[in-house]
């Protein structure tokens, strides 16, 4: 069924994942908990150095909707999130680890819930799930000297703050080249 404007009347949805809201389209906002979960879905995939076309290929689906359900643009329902789980070797709650809190708003209507969320979040969770993030931690996972993990974590810090527009700039030498 397709939503309904605010006069009652049906509206149908746009191509992008817009809504009619009155007589305008808005862009709608995936829900944080699908953003979540597909972002999970994503960097255990990536783990498992599957491509999104051989997880489509074993859920039988294309590789455009395994790309929509990781950005939480589409919504997993449970059975596939069961499918997923099965898939990737994992229970359904390891979708979950870490999502962001269900809490009241404050001046909402009366039985509402929102999700309290860390503006950062996004960024955070796109971030961890990326192909080389995912590939440096199971790299420092294998190494076991707690000295040579520090002085890696110090290289990396160190590396951070000679990036542009850092306050470690003002310290390079001006014969450098930027």
């Amino acid at each position: 069924m397709a939503p309904l404007k605010r006069s009652g009347t049906q509206a149908s949805g746009g191509y992008d994942g817009s809504v009619a809201v009155g007589t305008a389209f808005v862009k709608k906002k995936p829900n944080p908990i699908d953003r979540h979960v597909g972002s999970r879905v994503r960097m255990r995939r990536v783990m498992l150095s599957m491509s999104q076309e051989k997880l489509g290929e074993a859920l039988g689906l294309t590789f455009q909707q395994v790309q929509k359900y990781e950005k939480g643009t589409n919504r997993i329902g449970a059975s596939r999130l069961q499918q997923i789980s099965r898939t990737l070797g994992v229970p359904p709650a390891y979708f979950f680890e870490g999502a962001p809190s269900f809490e009241a708003i404050a001046n909402s209507e009366p039985g509402e819930m929102g999700v309290a969320e860390d503006p950062n979040a996004p960024y955070i969770a796109d971030f961890l799930s990326t192909a080389e993030v995912l590939h440096l931690n199971m790299a420092f996972a294998r190494i076991h000297d707690p000295k040579i993990r520090k002085r890696i974590v110090d290289l990396v810090s160190s590396l951070a703050s000679e990036e542009p527009g850092s306050d470690a700039r003002e310290n390079q030498n001006p014969c450098e080249d930027n």
